[in-house]
């Protein structure tokens, strides 16, 4: 397939989704027989039918939720974090938080204040 380019390489914006789909399903197929499992123990192993198993990994679309299963079964959910990163705060949310740290920071009336 034109589209599909080796697995070492990085998935880019240029890939079509019929691309993406089909490479996701090769490397969830790799990881699988990695654990020396069957079709059928991955559906057991992520409660979903081994139908599901064999769609995912030939690059067929499908729910969501059913490819969180069956990446949560593989132990590969960690890599969520690389796929949507977690946003950071904004640089007006980095001003108000150091303000904050500023106006903490000092202490009511001067040298010269009475209690």
């Amino acid at each position: 397939m034109a589209n599909v380019i080796s697995t070492g390489s990085t998935m880019g914006d240029e890939w079509t989704d019929a691309a993406i789909l089909e490479e996701v399903g090769t490397r969830i197929a790799q990881r699988r027989l990695g654990r020396q499992w069957r079709q059928a123990d991955l559906a057991y192993q992520s409660g979903v039918s081994k139908r599901t198993v064999e769609r995912i990994e030939a690059g067929v679309s499908v729910q969501a939720v059913l490819l969180l299963r069956v990446l949560r079964a593989l132990g590969l959910l960690a890599g969520m974090n690389q796929l949507v990163p977690a946003r950071g705060p904004s640089p007006m949310e980095l001003l108000k938080l150091e303000e904050r740290r500023r106006k903490r920071g000092r202490r009511g009336g001067g040298a010269g204040s009475q209690p």
